[in-house]
């Protein structure tokens, strides 16, 4: 009876563990979502992309959204907090110090794509500083990406 039990809970706790999952966007969906928001962009300009971007809902699932920079550090979109639109955040830190959109950009020009390493950011659905990824995709001067919070 005990092990029926044990095994009930521990089925239970897969479980709870799936659904959290289930709530966080994946590596995959990130750079689909980056793949579609490039193609957006060449089908309707950046401005218009920019736009529904920041303001609609088509790039945005759970916790994961589309931002775009040019190269100096600018922020041109961002589906997760527009008040960043516009913005120079070329010397944007996480809380542990290191700069976040320098690499980006490095990669951007000289591979045209690729995944950042890890750092801290806030995420939108918690609210709480968390480890994250970026993959980005260069578009002409600038580049689009999303980023998956890692558990």
């Amino acid at each position: 009876m005990f092990k029926g039990i044990c095994a009930a809970f521990v089925a239970s706790l897969m479980m709870v563990g799936a659904s959290h999952a289930a709530e966080q966007g994946t590596a995959a969906e990130a750079e689909a979502m980056v793949k579609k928001a490039v193609a957006y962009i060449k089908a309707n300009g950046p401005e218009k992309a920019y736009e529904e971007f920041t303001n609609g809902k088509s790039f945005k699932d759970r916790d994961l959204y589309i931002f775009a920079y040019d190269f100096t550090g600018k922020n041109l979109a961002h589906g997760a907090n527009p008040k960043l639109v516009g913005k120079d955040l070329i010397g944007l830190k996480d809380p542990d110090g290191k700069l976040i959109l320098p690499p980006l950009i490095e990669v951007a020009k000289s591979k045209g794509k690729g995944w950042s390493d890890t750092f801290k950011f806030r995420n939108p659905m918690t609210e709480k500083m968390e480890d994250k990824v970026i993959y980005f995709e260069r578009v002409g001067d600038t580049f689009v990406g999303c980023g998956i919070y890692k558990k």
